[in-house]
């Protein structure tokens, strides 16, 4: 599962040919979550509300870019790295 991007402690991957809805898995601590990418919304695990914001925020200025590497890994390709949130 390639590392997409990587802040505040937190790693943001995404599988290979996964199933839909387009999301991302971010691990923080030992916490891991499953997020949708077009709500923003934990539809798997959880994570501290405040790094659950920072990835909201992170998502919507990256939507595209979140977009466009989830085609990639269906097709099997590697995706580019996000830059991170600042």
């Amino acid at each position: 599962m390639p590392t997409i991007s990587v802040f505040f402690g937190m790693i943001i991957r995404m599988y290979y040919k996964d199933h839909q809805p387009p999301h991302i898995h971010v691990q923080c601590q030992e916490l891991n979550a499953v997020i949708d990418i077009k709500t923003g919304d934990v539809t798997e695990g959880s994570l501290p509300v405040r790094s659950l914001q920072f990835i909201q925020v992170w998502i919507e200025i990256h939507k595209e870019d979140l977009f466009a590497n989830w085609e990639l890994c269906r097709n099997g390709e590697e995706p580019f790295k996000i830059d991170p949130l600042r």
